[in-house]
């Protein structure tokens, strides 16, 4: 696992590329599976992360020296050993706060990806930042520039525009599974939400002196959405290829990819990582479109372009203004 000590800027642009790449690999690979539930494809994605997590966190924190990062003298002896080896906080309230929001990122995000298409997931997931801004303007105060209201209207109308074409051709068509584009479209925007709350606890508890580390706290959401999962995956009908293609996910597409992109988040700077994020909408619709057949409408395309200008806009003019801006170290949640 790479030091961020060991990595240049460009390198770890370049590592923050790939770690967009595959992010974006759960939509095309869920449309390999053969037979397995929706649940049952949750229930499998996240133990294979919650197992990978276990084997890597160890080591990449004893690489990075952040074992001994926490005085351990005062927390339980279970408290010490999960801090010690995988760095979870069970004293902290917060941290569990954070372990239940991805614990209903990572399940409504499969979920969803069951109900509708690739791209409209990955387009209400790429508005998450602008979700996120929203619930820290009402929360904890923290004031918007008018750019950033500007970009959420905008981002709205393409989500509008995008979702109210769809609809109005699904109830038209008796056949083209309106209830599906719903219950998908409202299960996906789970996502963003949970992400906007777990970002702003996260935010407010470092703010207050408390460090609470991602990729932990990953492994906690990943816990909890397992066990909560299972009972509604049973029975298991997925085939051998199935379960390997969830631990793929689990693996590559979670599991590495988070660690990675804290290692990223310590070179580079938050405007840096909201745009490079944004590759992993544009890779996954790609992919789908490429190896799933899953081509896009001109209505998602189009609304989807609002979105994703609105938020590249918005990037870009807030560059000069955060000039000064710290390194968000392990704050900036990634895509799922």
């Amino acid at each position: 696992m790479p030091s961020s000590r060991q990595l240049s800027h460009t390198q770890a642009v370049v590592l923050m590329v790939l770690v967009a790449f595959l992010w974006s690999t759960a939509g095309v690979v869920s449309r390999q599976l053969e037979s397995a539930a929706r649940f049952e494809v949750t229930f499998w994605r996240s133990a294979f992360t919650v197992l990978s997590l276990f084997l890597i966190l160890p080591i990449w924190r004893h690489a990075s020296g952040s074992r001994l990062a926490q005085p351990l003298a005062e927390r339980s002896l279970v408290g010490r050993f999960t801090h010690r080896h995988w760095g979870v906080l069970p004293e902290s309230r917060a941290f569990w706060l954070s372990g239940a929001c991805w614990s209903v990122m990572f399940t409504a995000f499969m979920l969803a990806l069951t109900f509708t298409s690739v791209a409209n997931v990955l387009i209400i997931l790429a508005a998450g930042p602008l979700f996120t801004a929203l619930v820290a303007r009402f929360t904890i105060g923290q004031r918007l520039p008018l750019r950033t209201w500007l970009a959420i209207v905008v981002a709205g109308a393409g989500i509008v525009y995008m979702y109210g074409s769809q609809m109005v051709a699904a109830f038209s068509d008796a056949s083209a599974g309106a209830s599906d584009l719903v219950l998908g479209s409202l299960v996906a925007l789970c996502v963003p939400v949970a992400g906007a709350i777990n970002w702003t606890v996260v935010q407010r508890s470092q703010s207050q002196g408390e460090k609470i580390d991602l990729v932990p706290s990953v492994l906690l959401g990943a816990v909890i959405s397992a066990l909560l999962t299972l009972p509604l995956a049973l029975p298991f009908a997925a085939t051998a290829s199935d379960v390997g293609w969830l631990a793929l996910l689990g693996l590559f597409q979670l599991a590495i990819p988070c660690t990675l992109s804290v290692v990223c988040a310590r070179i580079l700077k938050a405007p840096e990582i909201s745009l490079l994020a944004l590759l992993e909408v544009v890779f996954g619709i790609l992919l789908a479109w490429l190896w799933a057949h899953e081509k896009p409408a001109a209505e998602v395309l189009l609304g989807g372009s609002l979105v994703m200008g609105a938020l590249l806009v918005n990037e870009l003019l807030g560059w000069r203004s955060r000039t000064g801006t710290p390194r968000i170290q392990t704050l900036n949640p990634p895509r799922l």
